[in-house]
């Protein structure tokens, strides 16, 4: 995903539309290392959305989150995969729209794992999920699933010089 098939500017006040290189810079510099809050937003099976906070790290121009397998997000998604996750980043309010997929492949789980541990996160691979002696209270006990975003669309808008607000057709 290193060039969006098109862009749309959002802008009202007359500013250029953001290139899709300004978000994925910052997300592949800043994560796992800064601390970023994410939000991914699901559907429950009756329609209505829930929304809870993640681990999520951009690795290999992908984003990548963690959830255990019977937290309602990770339920959600069993059912109905597509998503959005948002984050603020520096300079740029991101969120990213697309189909959320559970990883099982151990080279790809050992591949991601090893960057969440050069952030301070010492998670190892079990299996086709991951563990740790710790991790946030929202991911529900181990093992936790690991999934990869992939994204169909992203929504940034600017909240540093130089402004703008622009979509992008990413999938």
């Amino acid at each position: 995903m290193t060039e969006p098939k098109s862009t749309r500017n959002l802008d009202q006040y007359g500013s250029a539309e953001l290139p899709w290189s300004r978000a994925r810079d910052v997300l592949a510099s800043d994560t796992p290392q800064e601390d970023l809050t994410f939000f991914l937003a699901t559907v429950r099976p009756d329609g209505r959305p829930h929304s809870a906070g993640v681990g999520a790290i951009w690795v290999d121009d992908s984003l990548y989150f963690v959830s255990g397998p019977s937290t309602l997000k990770s339920r959600n998604l069993a059912v109905n995969p597509a998503c959005s996750v948002a984050v603020r980043l520096r300079g740029v309010d991101l969120t990213l729209e697309g189909e959320a997929r559970r990883v099982v492949d151990g080279g790809e789980l050992e591949r991601v794992a090893a960057v969440y541990r050069t952030g301070g996160w010492p998670v190892e691979v079990v299996g086709d999920a991951l563990t740790a002696s710790f991790t946030a209270p929202s991911a529900g006990p181990p093992p936790w699933h690991l999934y990869r975003l992939v994204v169909r669309t992203g929504v940034g808008v600017a909240t540093a010089e130089p402004q703008g607000a622009s979509r992008w057709d990413l999938g």
